[in-house]
């Protein structure tokens, strides 16, 4: 789209654009936070072309979202990716950038993306500059969950609905997959024990002794999920090994859709802080999140803190001699054994309440 064509307006836009880019590189969980964003637009403005400037690991489950353009940058690739980016969209120009990651690198990759209005954050909330990449800022809010303050960008655009879809289409073999492992409606609880931060991790007899008391207690059919990296090989291995129950490791067999087609035959997921919580948050599978070096409230599973394991308060005393309240929103408690304040009784008692409750879905 030539520049000319889509006049600038104030916001809220008064009439669909033609073309919306949204730029959200990382990191997973970030992603499935945007998706509602993309649907609701989709939902509003039906004959705007949408491109999504995202992360190339990210994209292997993000481009099973239709209606989309993705372009994909290599984050490793540093200012050779913003070469390659700014080649690609040579004689392009979009009507409205909506760029929602604050990092200064994503703001790098940003300052090539031609685009009319720029909105990004509230200039409080604007971290590493990013205002300084912008001509347009959502409407100031603190104390926000991750996901409430990307529908921000939707309310700035004068979009009011706020309904939470994700709607993300799971390709064949995807659900081969899931459904030779979870073949019929007995109760499943999946295991995605690691974060990509370490110290996020809980420890892998915990997660064994909840396995046992999943399948023991409950007849659950536990399987062990997550990527290739060693760290989490090495996680899955010590757990399978520890836990008496019989346990199905999956760790690093499958990809990002088979996972997400997994999640959603499960009856629960079990995980820290991590991609795979928001992944299961998607399919509609409540999470069990184990919570202490981070803040469910601002980033915890969006429909599932009922379920969450909170021990964030208990961390901040612990390693910050202060009540959470008063720590900045972001902070993150990262110490060696911040995760030990979980107790595994804490866990199960979780599992045995969600159970009971009826709150799962049926599979």
């Amino acid at each position: 789209m030539g520049p000319g064509k889509f006049p600038r307006q104030k916001l809220p836009l008064d009439r669909p654009p033609l073309t919306v880019c949204l730029l959200r590189l990382s990191a997973l969980g970030d992603t499935c936070h945007a998706v509602p964003v993309v649907r609701a637009l989709q939902r509003a403005w039906p004959q705007t072309k949408l491109t999504w400037i995202i992360g190339k690991a990210e994209s292997r489950l993000m481009e099973l979202i239709d209606g989309v353009e993705f372009i994909t940058v290599d984050k490793r690739a540093g200012f050779a990716a913003r070469r390659d980016l700014r080649a690609r969209l040579r004689g392009r120009r979009f009507d409205v950038l909506l760029h929602m990651q604050l990092s200064f690198r994503a703001s790098l990759v940003s300052s090539v993306v031609p685009a009319t209005i720029r909105l990004g954050f509230d200039k409080p909330r604007a971290r590493e500059l990013q205002w300084l990449f912008t001509n347009a800022r959502i409407r100031p809010r603190s104390r926000e969950h991750v996901l409430d303050s990307f529908l921000g960008f939707l309310e700035a655009l004068g979009i009011q609905d706020r309904a939470l879809r994700w709607d993300v289409p799971l390709p064949p073999a995807a659900l081969d997959y899931a459904q030779k492992l979870i073949p019929d409606a007995g109760p499943t609880l999946i295991i995605s024990p690691c974060s990509s931060h370490s110290r996020r991790n809980w420890r892998a007899d915990a997660y064994a002794a909840v396995a046992n008391h999943a399948a023991r207690r409950h007849g659950m059919r536990v399987i062990l999920a997550g990527g290739p990296t060693a760290l989490e090989r090495d996680i899955g291995e010590q757990i399978h090994r520890l836990a008496q129950a019989p346990l199905i490791n999956q760790i690093g067999r499958d990809t990002l859709p088979q996972m997400l087609a997994l999640l959603a035959r499960a009856t629960a997921l079990l995980t820290p802080d991590s991609g795979p919580a928001h992944m299961a948050t998607m399919v509609g599978t409540p999470v069990i999140g184990l919570y202490a070096a981070t803040n469910p409230a601002r980033s915890g599973p969006y429909l599932s803190r009922r379920w969450c394991v909170d021990a964030y308060a208990l961390a901040a005393r612990h390693f910050r001699g202060r009540a959470a309240e008063q720590l900045p929103w972001t902070e993150k408690i990262e110490e060696p054994g911040v995760m030990d304040l979980i107790e595994v009784a804490q866990v199960t008692a979780k599992l045995d309440e969600l159970l009971s409750t009826g709150n799962c879905p049926p599979r």
